[in-house]
């Protein structure tokens, strides 16, 4: 947690998280993701600088994915199917800005362009989705009015109806941007426009390339 920007200190003030117990069922060989060490990774980042706030639902289940960063993925790591529809609309959206996708990691949408990749829930257990919202999604509900409270210019770019239904967190409706979740199971998504419809909200381009 030393890592934790000064700028949270009056949210997590009011938690206390035992790590090591946590992670405790991994002594009986049962994995929670992300690493320890990238579990708060998202509140490395300035309040203040957000920019966008992205909301997922868990961490990816499977080894070697969750890195601290919804639908973020290490480098070397397979690009999971919702994130392949987000760069597909990325590149419909844009086509005049030549953008290129050839891996899953999205670390510099979060340092250099301040987009605030949060999971409602910050640790799954290997192969059980979900495993763990019980866990975080107060604090996280917590997080996003905190944000709300706090940062007056951030936009919200809410994708499926899990997302959508924290808007009730946010107090300016007008920052918030939605759409139907990036899952091929969701063929509206590629085609919707959101990401131009999240440049006209936040009144600023943003660079998507990786």
């Amino acid at each position: 947690m030393d890592k934790i920007h000064k700028s949270w200190k009056p949210l997590f003030d009011n938690y206390y998280f035992n790590i090591p117990e946590l992670y405790a069922s991994e002594k009986d060989d049962i994995e929670i993701y992300p690493p320890k060490d990238q579990l708060f990774r998202v509140f490395e980042m300035d309040l203040n600088d957000i920019r966008v706030v992205l909301l997922g639902q868990d961490p990816y289940h499977r080894k070697g994915q969750a890195h601290g960063l919804s639908f973020s993925v290490p480098n070397g790591v397979a690009i999971p199917p919702s994130l392949k529809n987000m760069y597909k609309e990325l590149v419909r959206c844009f086509p005049e800005r030549n953008y290129e996708f050839k891996h899953g990691n999205l670390e510099e949408w979060f340092y250099r362009e301040k987009i605030f990749l949060l999971n409602a829930s910050l640790t799954v257990i290997k192969a059980v989705p979900g495993s763990q919202m019980s866990i975080w999604e107060d604090f996280t509900n917590d997080v996003i009015k905190f944000i709300s409270e706090n940062n007056k210019n951030c936009i919200y770019l809410l994708l499926g109806n899990f997302a959508k239904e924290r808007s009730i967190f946010i107090q300016n409706k007008e920052k918030i941007v939605e759409e139907v979740h990036p899952s091929p199971l969701a063929r509206s998504f590629v085609g919707s426009g959101v990401f131009k419809r999240v440049e006209a909200c936040l009144k600023e381009e943003i660079d998507w390339s990786i």
